[in-house]
């Protein structure tokens, strides 16, 4: 753990020694003021980290990542703004994105909320009709045997090949894209949560019939909780999936949303803005699967 301590440390010395002590005179014409508040930022989120974590792994985990942080940063701050090593045009000064993340808040925030409106609407309806399908059809034996030929011809079809016709038969980009969204989330939960069902311990089920449980009682107050650990994979896998699709339609037949945003820019060369999008969407990602990871911890609490 010092090591990574000592590691992270000396990579943020050197961040502030090269931003304060050596300066640069810029093509871009963009500051370093803002860069070097990030940078100490990180630092004091990394320090206040470091010291409310209890658990030595996790503390070293946190250390790591910032010093993989403060390598890259440090690596495109010396090959692009310091010694020009690469063209200017095709790979910006870490400052001149920085610059354009402050000045494009409104359209990047714009875009999200776009972007998960159609994210919602899409996995939400991937959730309702995967789930409950998927308990009646594991539980029903000759249901299975009859739907499972056709889950193996459709499941593994990429759901990319969709999006051009989707857009060309349905009468808005909204319907389309929620279309796919639904698509590419459903087959992932779906499957999981058929598999999970096979999964659920025999004498658990075999008591309830003892009792006389009541189907319904039987598929959503014995199997579902049983089930939840498969679900929450599926849903997982769904969700990235779905975020993936999103993207790739907002590219091709958007007027709004992320994945537009670094169309839009790349199609004029503005490839700043193209960056500025490639990360954005990075940290969309970032927290979405952090949420994701607290409701798994918190759903699955009992297995604890």
């Amino acid at each position: 753990m010092k090591r990574l301590v000592s590691a992270a440390n000396f990579l943020f010395m050197l961040l502030v020694v090269l931003f304060v002590a050596i300066p640069c005179r810029r093509p871009d014409n963009a500051v370093e003021t803002p860069l070097l508040w990030l940078v100490g930022g990180i630092q004091i989120f990394y320090l206040l980290n470091l010291v409310s974590r209890k658990e030595p792994q996790k503390a070293e985990t946190v250390g790591d990542v910032t010093a993989i942080g403060y390598a890259v940063l440090l690596a495109w701050e010396l090959t692009t703004a310091r010694y020009n090593l690469v063209d200017p045009m095709l790979y910006p000064t870490p400052s001149a994105v920085l610059q354009l993340f402050v000045k494009d808040r409104a359209d990047l925030a714009k875009g999200l909320l776009s972007s998960l409106q159609l994210l919602a609407g899409g996995y939400a309806a991937a959730l309702i009709a995967a789930i409950p399908l998927a308990l009646v059809i594991g539980w029903r034996k000759r249901l299975f045997r009859a739907v499972s030929p056709v889950t193996k011809v459709l499941g593994p079809i990429p759901p990319i090949v969709y999006i051009p016709y989707a857009i060309a038969i349905l009468p808005t980009f909204k319907m389309s894209s929620i279309f796919i969204i639904f698509v590419g989330a459903f087959w992932p939960i779906f499957i999981n949560t058929l598999n999970g069902v096979f999964t659920v311990d025999r004498k658990i089920i075999d008591s309830a019939r003892v009792l006389n449980v009541p189907e319904g009682t039987m598929l959503f107050r014995v199997i579902l909780p049983a089930t939840m650990p498969a679900i929450i994979s599926g849903a997982n896998i769904g969700l990235v999936l779905s975020f993936i699709l999103l993207t790739a339609a907002e590219m091709i037949g958007a007027t709004s949303g992320l994945g537009w945003y670094v169309k839009y820019f790349s199609d004029f060369a503005d490839y700043s803005r193209v960056i500025v999008g490639i990360i954005f969407i990075g940290l969309v990602v970032t927290v979405i699967t952090f949420v994701m990871d607290k409701l798994e911890k918190r759903l699955l609490r009992w297995r604890s």
